[in-house]
């Protein structure tokens, strides 16, 4: 196997966020500072809390009444990556897709239990409810696109986004199909925000990532996708190249349901891992952009992470939390900060946490805040971390000239 054939690409990024359709639509309204999170109460009365809704309209998907609100994010974000393909290829047509996802389609089942869980199961809730499995997202990509490579699904809670992309990687090296898209889509619903009101994770303030005073999440919503492929069937088809996946890496800490490894040892080791596959030293990631929900346990447990990953470093390794700006999104999240890290390669802007005021104390780390940083940035990593301990770190590289 030559380097061309070795080296992973992406030459499509396709994104739905509450800034709109579009990564230039992601990146402007970050680099205004605009944050999009809003009472949860305005599109979920009865429930407290902030949340970040995509309002946009989503375009209708005809006869598939099969789609959920997550499938139609990803359609939606994956057609968006092609805009400018010769989508006649039969390297396009040939595409695989991996696509994560965690909610999937609750968004079409959930209010109907709530409401009447007896009445729900005689209407035949169970059969609809198989109608919107996990996988599902992945079948609904390759079905909106009309490519017919394989097809996978990934849910690991919210490392989901991320993994597809590490996954997807994999397949391409192996040989298993010419391109891939892989991302994830999530769309906000009354069971997740129970869910995590139960945890007690949620803030009902816009959250504050990696500070003192932080006291939970926002949840939010949205899809990301990129398009992977090989450095040589990119140069055959004479692609154009938005950034290089140098690495990537998974790992686990096995530890507990939800809380993280307090030491960040997992996390740490992952990095630790991407940073070896990329072949590349601590001292030359120029930027984290990080996994930085709010919660106590979680931002404390990164910040160790971080120390021990970039121990040694002349100097301390900038990072921030860009769900600050729109909240988390499970199963997209990763997709969508590997989408803002690319962002952040190609145009040299470093976006900042909002909201952060009194940082963590953790002398390795140039925790990012006020403005947005400009700076020449050859290489970045994305790093996210899920329940159950799953971790995925990604970096990316400038394309190649």
């Amino acid at each position: 196997m030559t380097d061309l054939q070795k080296t992973i690409v992406v030459t499509g990024v396709g994104v739905v966020s509450p800034y709109g359709i579009g990564l230039d639509c992601l990146q402007e309204g970050m680099l205004s500072g605009k944050c999009c999170l809003t009472p949860a109460k305005d599109a979920y009365p009865g429930f407290t809390g902030t949340t970040a809704p995509i309002c946009v309209p989503l375009p209708a998907e005809g006869s598939r009444s099969r789609y959920s609100r997550t499938d139609r994010l990803a359609a939606v974000a994956a057609r968006d990556a092609v805009a400018h393909f010769d989508c006649e290829s039969a390297a396009f047509r040939e595409s695989g897709v991996v696509m994560a996802s965690t909610v999937a389609g609750l968004t079409e089942i959930d209010p109907e239990i709530a409401q009447d869980p007896a009445a729900w199961y005689r209407r035949g809730g169970l059969s609809r409810a198989a109608s919107y499995p996990v996988a599902h997202v992945a079948d609904a990509v390759g079905e909106h696109l009309g490519i017919c490579g394989p097809r996978c699904a990934v849910s690991v809670a919210c490392a989901s986004g991320a993994m597809a992309i590490a996954l997807a990687a994999n397949l391409l090296l192996d040989g298993v199909a010419p391109m891939m898209f892989a991302g994830g889509s999530d769309a906000l619903c009354p069971f997740t925000l129970s869910g995590f009101s139960s945890l007690q994770a949620l803030d009902p303030s816009p959250c504050r990532p990696f500070d003192q005073n932080r006291k939970g999440l926002n949840l939010g919503e949205g899809s990301a996708v990129l398009v992977l492929e090989t450095l040589a069937g990119a140069r055959a088809r004479d692609a154009n190249v938005l950034a290089v996946l140098r690495g990537w890496a998974m790992t686990n800490d096995a530890f507990h349901p939800t809380a993280p490894q307090q030491q960040g040892s997992g996390l740490a080791e992952c990095m630790r891992r991407a940073m070896e596959i990329a072949e590349v030293g601590r001292g030359e990631i120029g930027y984290v952009n990080a996994h930085g929900t709010g919660t106590p346990l979680n931002d404390i447990a990164e910040a160790n992470a971080y120390e021990t990953a970039f121990r040694g470093r002349s100097l301390p390794i900038p990072v921030s939390s860009t769900k600050s700006y729109f909240g988390h999104c499970l199963g997209a999240a990763g997709a969508l900060e590997a989408a803002i890290t690319i962002t952040a390669i190609r145009s040299g802007a470093l976006f900042p946490t909002l909201r952060l005021t009194d940082p963590i104390e953790s002398p390795g780390v140039d925790w990012l805040r006020g403005e947005v940083r400009r700076q020449p940035l050859p290489l970045a990593m994305s790093a996210s971390a899920g329940f159950g301990g799953s971790n995925t770190v990604l970096i990316f590289g400038s394309g190649p000239a």
